[in-house]
């Protein structure tokens, strides 16, 4: 699994879904990158940046929403390092336009080394197996040969594609069963035993939490789930981040909710 050492205040968060019909959260959202660009040390974007991505030649004459977005990146990443990180519905963004913007494209896991947290960080959604029809997609679209083939579309092609996709998954979302949209337990434990870690941090969800993951009587693994950004379809308004403070502690900051914090420490 990829490594990614940073120092500071390190701060995490993810599924912004920005797109052409979320005006309001992209505000939010650019008011939050002004206060990180004062106060982070790094900030990590852990996938669903957009709402979805049909490929970097976006970005050559980019719609009014896109061209605002590429701007504010740009002004973050003159100051403070920016990651990204794909989700299940911006999984073809690449290197080309991360480096665009200023931003580093990092692996679907990486193993996240601060100060004084060690942890894997994800998107999410490979997680999520008790949702097989889910997965059965998710390995058909994350097929190289048939993303080549995607990209070969024109861009109009692939706009109307991701289009019908998003319709339908809304549509399956609806009818889903509310439990098998969270992730496995088990796939979590099995996830940072195979790589010796305690502590997993994720989004997809839109569940934030800190949660407890029981491996056995003696010794619990922490899952921790990122807040989701909503302020156009939904209310009550919903954003948020995670902050991996130098001094250990973890802080979740939601809108309409306290602070949580944790001091966290590996189990023994």
């Amino acid at each position: 699994m990829s490594k990614l050492q940073l120092h500071g205040n390190v701060w995490l968060a993810a599924d912004m879904h920005l797109g052409p019909n979320s005006p309001k959260t992209a505000q939010a959202f650019y008011e939050f990158l002004h206060k990180a660009r004062r106060e982070a040390s790094a900030l990590i974007l852990c996938g669903d940046i957009f709402n979805a991505w049909v490929g970097a030649d976006l970005a050559i004459e980019p719609p009014s929403w896109l061209a605002q977005a590429i701007h504010h990146f740009r002004q973050f990443s003159q100051d403070t390092p920016l990651f990204f990180m794909r989700g299940n519905r911006d999984f073809l963004l690449d290197a080309r336009f991360a480096h665009y913007v200023g931003a580093q494209l990092l692996s679907d896991q990486i193993i996240l080394k601060t100060d004084i947290h060690r942890l894997i960080l994800t998107h999410g959604d490979e997680l999520c197996t008790d949702d097989l029809r889910y997965q059965r997609f998710r390995q058909r679209v994350r097929n190289k040969h048939l993303q080549h083939w995607f990209l070969k579309l024109p861009l109009r092609w692939r706009l109307a594609i991701a289009g019908g996709l998003r319709q339908r998954s809304h549509q399956q979302q609806q009818q889903l069963d509310w439990s098998i949209s969270d992730i496995n337990e088990q796939s979590a434990i099995e996830l940072l035993e195979q790589h010796g870690q305690w502590l997993l941090i994720h989004g997809h969800t839109h569940r934030p939490s800190f949660h407890r993951l029981h491996r056995n009587e003696d010794s619990d693994l922490t899952r921790i789930v990122l807040p989701d950004w909503e302020f156009d379809h939904s209310t009550p308004t919903r954003a948020g981040w995670i902050v991996l403070e130098q001094s250990g502690t973890v802080e979740m900051h939601r809108l309409h909710h306290p602070t949580l914090r944790l001091t966290l420490k590996p189990p023994h």
